[in-house]
């Protein structure tokens, strides 16, 4: 789950309020690159629940494509995972400032100092908040168009965190890092196959020890090939809406997993290691 800190739109408190409201007992928030949430929704916890997994989202990409690496139940106090938190933001803010150039200098878009100052002051400042920024001023008329048509047509390279770092930063913090949404890839991207497989491996050797198997956007097939992969390497398996309030259409909650009950035993074991947090 996403909030303000990131690219979502519900503050902590109101996720929180809505969490209850939806009967979930178990939840984290993944804010991209950001571990301010992990932090900061304790004070939100109540002793009737729902319990709380501190949580993050690396945006992550190195040579072979791109890569979103979630983090759960670090040490939000540690050294290794807030150094990788803080070289992630000097990546947001530069690549934020790079598309405002360029948008200004291709298509004539320029938006008033007052808000190009409040966009440049949130915490992980991203393309859906350019985007919003564009649909205010009349450039765009939604959210897709301003990113595919003319934000996206800026190409950044060698403004990423690479998947190790991630990974490392995590493991480094006492957490699990496991990998997000593994069939997605860049775009449109869909990796399936002896592709995942492979890709899979390799993250592995940088010491992934997940798969999000559970997903809003996956469909059957995609779920058992997912759980096979996690079985087969003896992975944790986890589960995620990817919700972000208004900006993406997924109901809070939505992973596709529906009866705890019938819970392959990846997740069990992940349930059984990492740190739950409650009032």
């Amino acid at each position: 789950m996403h909030t303000t800190i990131s690219d979502g739109t519900d503050s902590l408190d109101l996720l929180y309020k809505k969490v209850k409201q939806a009967g979930i007992h178990l939840f984290s928030v993944t804010d991209h690159d950001a571990i301010r949430g992990g932090k900061e929704m304790i004070p939100f916890l109540e002793p009737s629940g729902p319990d709380f997994i501190r949580g993050i989202e690396f945006s992550c990409k190195d040579e072979l494509g791109k890569y979103h690496i979630l983090g759960y139940g670090y040490d939000p106090e540690g050294e290794s995972i807030n150094a990788v938190v803080s070289k992630g933001h000097g990546f947001r803010m530069k690549k934020t400032q790079a598309r405002l150039e360029f948008i200004e200098d291709e298509f004539g878009f320029v938006f008033s100092p007052d808000d190009v100052k409040e966009l440049l002051s949130l915490d992980n400042p991203g393309k859906p908040h350019i985007a919003n920024l564009m649909i205010k001023y009349g450039y765009a008329d939604n959210r897709k168009e301003a990113i595919d048509k003319y934000i996206n047509q800026k190409r950044l390279r060698g403004v990423y965190v690479r998947p190790e770092e991630a990974i490392a930063g995590i493991i480094g913090s006492g957490g699990i890092p496991v990998l997000a949404h593994p069939s997605y890839g860049s775009g449109e991207e869909l990796i399936i196959g002896a592709e995942m497989e492979e890709r899979l491996l390799r993250l592995m050797d940088f010491g992934i020890l997940g798969l999000e198997a559970f997903y809003s956007g996956f469909t059957p097939k995609t779920q058992t090939e997912i759980l096979d992969l996690a079985e087969k390497y003896n992975l944790f398996v986890t589960a995620g809406s990817d919700y972000h309030g208004s900006n993406k259409m997924v109901i809070l909650g939505d992973n596709n997993l529906d009866d705890l009950s019938r819970a392959p035993a990846g997740m069990l074991r992940f349930l059984d290691e990492v740190e739950i947090l409650s009032a």
